[in-house]
């Protein structure tokens, strides 16, 4: 949820209205009571300030994370696309095509018995190449 400032600012008002009531009735100096509105309005705006601050840096994390799920990984060229790692990059390149697409259709949250008729394996043939290139990956990596 954002941070409303109106909403924050009528809390604060009423916050202070009732300290300073409180202020009266316990007879504090009627100019001690200005000086402590100064101060407590000063840290407020510094806190607004700061969500005012997280509240915009928040949108922007979340228009990041809207594009990021427009370039979604929806293909095995997409997929290698997206590997920043040289070395792992060389290794993928090596292995079986269905392979890459195994592991394309577990990155899209398929699990393995959907994955089977998908790709032509049984789910214990997917077990067994993920496997071994889990191995072959250790060894590289």
């Amino acid at each position: 949820m954002a941070y409303n400032n109106g909403r924050e600012n009528r809390k604060w008002l009423i916050w202070k209205e009732a300290e300073e009531k409180i202020f009266r009735e316990h007879g504090v100096d009627e100019t001690t009571t200005p000086q402590i509105r100064t101060d407590d309005r000063a840290d407020f705006n510094s806190n607004r300030r700061f969500y005012h601050w997280t509240s915009n840096f928040g949108e922007y994390l979340e228009e990041m994370a809207d594009r990021e799920r427009d370039t979604e990984v929806k293909t095995v060229s997409d997929l290698l696309d997206e590997i920043e790692d040289e070395t792992l990059y060389q290794a993928l390149l090596t292995v079986d095509r269905r392979i890459l697409q195994i592991i394309l259709l577990k990155m899209q949250g398929y699990s393995t018995k959907e994955i089977a008729p998908l790709v032509g394996l049984t789910t214990g043939a997917i077990y067994a190449r993920l496997d071994h290139l889990r191995k072959k990956l250790r060894k590289i990596l």
